[in-house]
C-alpha cells in the first residue's frame, strides 16, 4: 500500500494536470509574484556562473519566463511532476526545455553544480519543504543563485478562523514556516533579499473562494473534504467581502558561498 506522503504527492499532481488548460489564465497572484521575482534576477542574472539553470515546479512556466526576459543566457529548465502544466508550456513555445519530475525524489542529476534554481510557489507542496531547500542550496555551485518565493504559515487566516468558528476542520494546506525556511538556507547562503510580504486578494465568499482554488488545481489537501453540512456550516460562518484573503510570502534571493 501506498504511503501517505505519496498519495498525497499523486493527489496534488492530479489535481493540477486536471486544471492545466486553466492555470495560465486563473493564476494571477502566482504570475504577479513570478515578475517580482524576475525582477530581482535582474542584477543577478547575466553574471551567473556557468552550469545549469532551472525553474523548479515550472508549472506553466511564469517564473522562467520572467527570468529569461531579462537574461541573454540559456533557457531554464521547467521541472515539474504534471506532464499537462508542461505541455501548456510547449504549446506556447515547442523548444521550451523541460523535464517531468517529482521533486519529492530530490532534484534531477543534470541539476548538480547549478548556476541558478528558481522556484515560485512550489516548494509548499512538497514533503519536508525545509529539507527540500536544504538540499536545493546545497546543489548550487559556488556563486550560484537561488530565487525563491513561497506562501507560508499565515496565510488564509479568515478560512482557518472561519473553519474554527463552524466547527469543521480547516482543509487549508499546512503551510512551512518562513523562520525555518530562512533557517534550511543560511548555512550555504549569502542572503541577498530576504522578505515577508502580506498580498491581500477580493474575499469572494467561501464558494467563491473555494471555486477559485479549484481552478486552477490548487486544492489538494492532507484533510478529508468536507461533508455537505460542514460546507453549509462554514459558508454560514465565513464573513463578508469587507475581510481580504490574505496570503504571506517568503521571497528570497541567495548566492552559493
Amino acid at each position: 500500500m501506498a504511503s501517505p506522503d505519496v498519495l498525497f504527492s499523486a493527489n496534488v499532481e492530479r489535481c493540477f494536470s486536471r486544471s492545466a488548460a486553466a492555470y495560465q489564465q486563473g493564476a494571477t497572484l502566482q504570475a504577479a509574484i513570478a515578475q517580482r521575482l524576475g525582477r530581482l534576477s535582474q542584477p543577478l542574472i547575466n553574471q551567473l556562473p556557468t552550469g545549469p539553470r532551472a525553474d523548479l515546479g515550472a508549472g506553466t512556466g511564469f517564473l522562467a519566463r520572467a527570468i529569461e526576459g531579462r537574461s541573454h543566457g540559456p533557457a531554464l529548465l521547467r521541472v515539474d511532476a504534471s506532464e499537462a502544466l508542461l505541455e501548456q508550456e510547449r504549446q506556447r513555445d515547442s523548444a521550451t526545455p523541460s523535464k517531468r519530475w517529482d521533486l519529492n525524489q530530490g532534484l534531477p542529476t543534470e541539476l548538480q553544480a547549478a548556476a541558478l534554481l528558481a522556484s515560485s510557489f512550489a516548494l509548499q507542496w512538497l514533503e519536508q519543504p525545509t529539507t527540500q531547500l536544504s538540499g536545493w542550496c546545497e546543489a548550487l555551485r559556488p556563486g550560484g543563485i537561488l530565487l525563491l518565493a513561497v506562501p507560508c504559515r499565515g496565510s488564509f487566516q479568515l478560512w482557518q478562523q472561519s473553519a474554527l468558528k463552524a466547527n469543521v476542520p480547516c482543509t487549508a494546506l499546512a503551510l512551512p514556516n518562513a523562520t525555518d525556511l530562512i533557517a534550511s538556507a543560511e548555512p550555504s547562503l549569502d542572503l541577498l533579499h530576504c522578505q515577508q510580504l502580506r498580498f491581500s486578494r477580493p474575499n469572494p465568499g467561501a464558494r467563491g473562494f473555494l471555486r477559485q482554488i479549484k481552478s486552477i488545481g490548487a486544492q489538494a489537501s492532507r484533510t478529508p473534504r468536507l461533508q455537505p453540512g460542514q460546507l453549509r456550516r462554514l459558508i454560514r460562518h465565513w464573513p463578508g467581502p469587507e475581510q481580504a484573503i490574505v496570503w504571506h510570502v517568503l521571497m528570497l534571493v541567495g548566492r552559493k558561498r
